[in-house]
């Protein structure tokens, strides 16, 4: 899967939303998952939050997606 236009990889993306602790802002059922706009403006800011530090996005991953695969393949791109 190729990174999406703003440079996040959709896999990641999918990972953060679909748990629900997550996003305040996250609508899901079984095959559909939608962000309201301030859901979409909470997750730019979690992302650019994570991003300031490798220490913080490392932290930001351990805490916010729940496969480990994926983990290893975006901690082992830069955060940018």
């Amino acid at each position: 899967m190729s990174d999406d236009k703003h440079g996040e990889d959709p896999e990641l993306l999918q990972a953060i939303v679909t748990i629900d602790d997550n996003l305040s802002s996250a609508v899901s059922d079984e095959a559909i998952i939608a962000l309201t706009d301030d859901g979409i403006d909470e997750l730019k800011q979690m992302l650019a939050h994570a991003r300031r530090s490798t220490d913080e996005w490392n932290d930001f991953l351990d805490s916010f997606v729940d496969d480990d695969e994926l983990i290893a393949r975006i901690k082992a791109k830069s955060p940018r």
